[in-house]
């Protein structure tokens, strides 16, 4: 019984990372889309119907070219961080509240919160290890950055735990019945989102692909194979906060069509902010997180434990 539940793990795992990588090629796919009509142009319409496979097409070209690595670099780390990167952003998702009992567990917030910080050190390791000055300067922007709103998602986490009476994502839907938690905690909603933006160093905070100053970034000396890692693991998170977004704020069951509708939705506001705004200064991004976000989070959250306390005092 033991091995045959490991094996429904392991195929169901697989099944679920499967699905994941389909849903990062055709969110590129949707990028280019939407960023091609938003600048009045079409987007990919070649390959296949109306660019369809355009994603695969792209995957096939970049894993077929030759993989090139500076003569200075520190090759190892160099080699494996893209790796570990795509590694950490697909192992978020075995936090998603599946009713089916596949990795659903009582400390997924927890997970998810070591997750996110442990994709920092890729991010550093692959600057560093490119042993380039444009390299070094984007990955420690990156870093900067992501430490600074992971204090801001890691607050409001701690706000949701005391709604909600547990780590688990499953909790989330039960006590999103009647009310959504998008319509009590709306600034938090906003403030979760651009996090989120940050998080994923989507524009208007891509401070880590400054193209005038930094070229490309941490990424500058990839090619081939370890580019195409670095994206997939940057849309794999991509789609894992929208999932996180529905499941925190709107209250849907993976049971339910409307579920999938909402986390398309989010993914297209995160490409709708790209084609829209322009890059924040790198001072403002600091001053927003430490001035702006930082209290009123820590402010919901002392509020919310204030509600709990009256609440447990009033059953007493």
């Amino acid at each position: 019984m033991q091995m045959k539940d490991i094996l429904l793990n392991f195929i169901g795992g697989l099944l679920l990372v499967i699905c994941v990588l389909v849903g990062v090629a055709f969110l590129t796919l949707l990028e280019r889309k939407v960023l091609g009509y938003m600048q009045v142009r079409k987007g990919p319409n070649k390959v296949g119907y109306c660019g369809i496979v355009q994603p695969f097409s792209d995957a096939i070209k970049l894993f077929n070219k030759e993989q090139t690595f500076p003569s200075s670099s520190n090759y190892m780390p160099y080699y494996f961080s893209p790796v570990f990167s795509l590694f950490i952003s697909l192992l978020c998702w075995v936090v998603m509240p599946f009713y089916g009992g596949l990795f659903t567990y009582s400390l997924g917030l927890l997970f998810f919160l070591c997750c996110t910080s442990l994709g920092v050190y890729t991010v550093m390791i692959a600057g560093w290890a490119s042993n380039s000055a444009y390299a070094l300067l984007g990955g420690l922007r990156a870093v900067a950055q992501t430490i600074s709103y992971e204090v801001s998602l890691a607050l409001i986490l701690m706000s949701f735990i005391f709604l909600s009476e547990g780590y688990s994502l499953m909790g989330f839907h039960l006590f999103q019945d009647y009310i959504w938690f998008v319509f009590i905690t709306f600034p938090l909603m906003i403030i979760w989102f651009a996090s989120c933006l940050a998080e994923t160093n989507r524009t208007p905070f891509d401070f880590a692909e400054g193209e005038s100053e930094l070229v490309s970034g941490f990424n500058v000396e990839y090619s081939s194979g370890g580019f195409a890692l670095i994206f997939m693991s940057e849309y794999a998170s991509i789609l894992f906060m929208s999932m996180l977004f529905v499941v925190i704020f709107l209250g849907c069951t993976l049971s339910s069509i409307f579920f999938f509708f909402n986390l398309v939705m989010i993914s297209f506001i995160f490409i709708w902010v790209r084609g829209t705004l322009p890059r924040y200064r790198y001072d403002k991004l600091m001053y927003l997180a430490w001035k702006c976000f930082l209290p009123i989070s820590l402010n919901y959250l002392i509020f919310f434990m204030g509600v709990k306390l009256f609440l447990m005092s009033l059953m007493i």
